[in-house]
């Protein structure tokens, strides 16, 4: 491994000698062991603590950046003058708390980094929390990139507005809209009241794309963690997380839905674990934007003619007759939901025949007859962010990567948008002569679908200060909240 002493020149290598010399006759390089996993690794050469070797090159390349940890200092041991003299000693030794970080310390390291505007501040309880990992939501246009760009200048701002450090931004699909940062920049009033030394720049963002799943992994596992030693990384905005996972694990047809699916869940809760490492070790804000998908009710896909009674011993069956009022006319359907769900029986046509069961073990039937209450259709509405207030009539949505994703995270922010009532405007159609309608503009609402800091929004409640969503418009200068008569 001859690159090794010109990368790292002070590195001990007769440690390793037999390691280093055995990899380097097998092909693999410094990079391959910063890049490639260990016991992969292991596995292909049969060689031993190639793991020890991997996190020393790793250690000793964070100390030649200057960017390593120093070392916590040794325990010294505590002697007591009573067993010095030869008596025996009734002192216990203290009690260390089990606990993290006390309730004091928790609340001296509590920062929020905040969207420039008061009314969409107090909704999400200050802000943007340090420290969690934050998802903001919503279908294409309803705001979620503006959202975005405003935290990335927020953050460069001092207390209480801002943590006065740098932001790290991921994109998976475009480039960084450095312009559009330029506009707000130039635009809001609100940077003009800080000193120049303290108001953002585009010098403090560092951004890169990664345009597959593989470079995205690389970036967040020994880049990412690089750069927020280096620079103080304030804020990492990873936008959008279910591209690269879309793009990865649903173009291949050909492999089974059971083990893609598998392989997807392993691959969300390392990243739930990773980001969430990062927010709690550098005390940062990381914040997800992620896609939806358009949520279709009925029973099963595809199915036409007259409806036909269900057995009554099916979770479908008995979903729509003991809450009524509950799920309203839309059945909250989910495309996991309706994999899953037995297909209703038809009249005049017998079953397939069933496999001789264990006695012991209760029945088929016994064991999907859950309670409707505790499925996934009724439960979703509660964590997804749509279909909470069946009384509102508007098209239902479901966040991306499911429910694994939505147990990684620890706050969603929902942001929806609606058409303008439509006019007359200046076209005219050519049959009749009449003006052509069309839409004015779009609304937009910020809603907290559950939070660490902020209480969730009711989607039926029009009041803000009663906890309802904020209407809130993209403008030259960021986001800012609609003011009504009741603010």
């Amino acid at each position: 491994m001859t690159d090794l002493l010109r990368v790292l020149p002070d590195f001990p290598v007769k440690q390793f000698g037999g390691l280093i010399s055995a990899l380097e006759s097998r092909g693999y390089t410094t990079g391959d062991l910063l890049t490639l996993d260990p016991a992969e690794i292991e596995a292909r050469t049969k060689l031993p603590n190639v793991k020890r070797l991997c996190d020393a090159i790793l250690d000793a390349l964070h100390s030649d950046l200057g960017v390593a940890n120093p070392p916590p200092p040794p325990l010294l041991p505590q002697h007591d003058d009573a067993q010095s003299n030869g008596e025996p000693s009734h002192h216990h030794p203290p009690q260390h708390s089990r606990l993290k970080h006390t309730a004091s310390e928790l609340a001296e390291q509590w920062q929020t980094i905040s969207t420039l505007d008061p009314l969409l501040d107090r909704a999400l309880g200050g802000g943007i929390p340090t420290g969690h990992v934050t998802e903001i939501t919503g279908e294409s246009g309803a705001g979620k990139t503006q959202f975005l760009l405003t935290l990335l200048l927020a953050v460069q701002l001092p207390p209480p507005h801002g943590l006065g450090r740098p932001a790290l931004y991921i994109s998976t699909e475009a480039a960084l809209s450095t312009r559009r940062l330029s506009q707000m920049i130039s635009t809001n009033p609100l940077f003009s009241t800080f000193p120049v030394y303290d108001r953002p720049s585009l010098d403090n963002i560092v951004s890169t794309t990664t345009p597959d799943l593989e470079s995205q992994d690389h970036i967040l596992t020994f880049q990412a963690p690089v750069e927020i030693e280096r620079r103080g990384i304030g804020l990492l905005i990873l936008d959008s997380v279910a591209a690269n996972y879309r793009a990865e694990f649903e173009r291949s047809a050909n492999s089974g839905i059971s083990s893609n699916m598998g392989a997807r869940t392993n691959e969300l809760i390392k990243l739930g674990m990773h980001l969430r490492d990062l927010a709690q070790k550098y005390n940062l804000a990381v914040v997800v934007s992620n896609q939806v998908a358009d949520r279709f009710s009925g029973f099963a896909s595809g199915t036409t003619g007259p409806k036909t009674p269900a057995p009554p011993k099916t979770p479908a069956s008995s979903l729509k007759a003991p809450f009524p009022n509950v799920l309203g006319k839309q059945s909250q359907e989910s495309p996991l939901a309706s994999r899953s769900r037995p297909v209703p029986a038809v009249d005049n046509q017998e079953p397939p025949p069933q496999p001789q069961l264990n006695p012991e073990f209760p029945a088929q039937e016994e064991e999907i007859n859950a309670h409707p209450a505790l499925s996934l259709d009724h439960q979703q509405k509660w964590f997804t962010g749509w279909g909470d207030n069946p009384s509102l009539d508007y098209p239902l949505k479901t966040p991306s990567l499911g429910l694994v994703w939505s147990t990684q995270i620890s706050g969603r922010i929902a942001l929806f948008r609606r058409p303008v009532n439509y006019g007359y405007g200046e076209h005219a159609n050519r049959e009749t002569g009449e003006g052509v309608q069309a839409m004015k503009g779009w609304k937009r609402w910020m809603k907290v679908v559950w939070g660490c800091n902020a209480p969730p929004s009711e989607l039926g409640n029009k009041k803000k200060k009663e906890g309802g969503p904020v209407e809130f418009e993209v403008w030259m200068g960021g986001l800012r909240a609609v003011h009504t008569e009741e603010d």
